[in-house]
């Protein structure tokens, strides 16, 4: 062996992550058509705020995850996004990728909380590996009112269970306004 430093050459050849899926923006149009053709049980949404796509080596799409508005009144404060939609063929940690990238892209953009909703019948460790967080136990759906009947949106009578992910600028922000009572808020930002 010579005391000459390596080159270029003599490397050993880099193991390439091209087999690695990769995330990338989608059209609402292609998330739409993924949805209706890998997950028949739920119709599209109304609208979206940005679409992910999961692509794997040969540039197909394995996945998607579909985020907007909440669709509670309760939620929607203009810092919370909601993971609308959310499926894929089955790869190994296609959904805590697609969880995970959805959460960074929100970031970016000024969300401070994301939430999405599973039915208790359905394994939620995807969300756990995402650092995701339970935000509500389990409650029966009652989406129907005397004033407004709404249509079912695929889900039937399961209960479902809502999880959360944010920053600590949310949780700062929630603690201030809990602290303070509600009419003095409403005297401060009077709407």
């Amino acid at each position: 062996m010579t005391d000459q430093p390596e080159t270029v050459a003599h490397r050993r050849p880099s193991r390439r992550r091209s087999t690695r899926p990769r995330v990338r923006p989608i059209s609402y149009r292609q998330a739409c058509a993924y949805i209706s053709a890998n997950h028949q049980q739920l119709e599209r949404p109304q609208g979206h705020t940005f679409s992910l796509g999961l692509t794997n080596h040969a540039g197909n799409l394995i996945g998607v995850a579909m985020v907007g508005r909440p669709d509670t009144r309760s939620h929607d404060d203009g810092l919370t996004a909601e993971v609308s939609r959310l499926a894929t063929d089955g790869p190994r940690n296609a959904y805590s990728v697609l969880l995970a990238a959805a959460w960074r892209v929100a970031r970016r953009m000024g969300y401070q909380r994301m939430i999405t909703y599973t039915r208790t019948d359905k394994p939620a460790a995807a969300l756990r590996a995402a650092g995701w967080k339970v935000a509500e136990a389990p409650s029966a759906p009652r989406r129907n009112r005397l004033s407004r009947h709404r249509a079912p949106r695929g889900t039937g009578d399961a209960t479902r269970t809502r999880w959360q992910i944010t920053t600590e600028d949310w949780r700062t922000r929630n603690e201030a306004t809990d602290r303070v009572p509600r009419r003095a808020r409403e005297a401060q930002d009077p709407r």
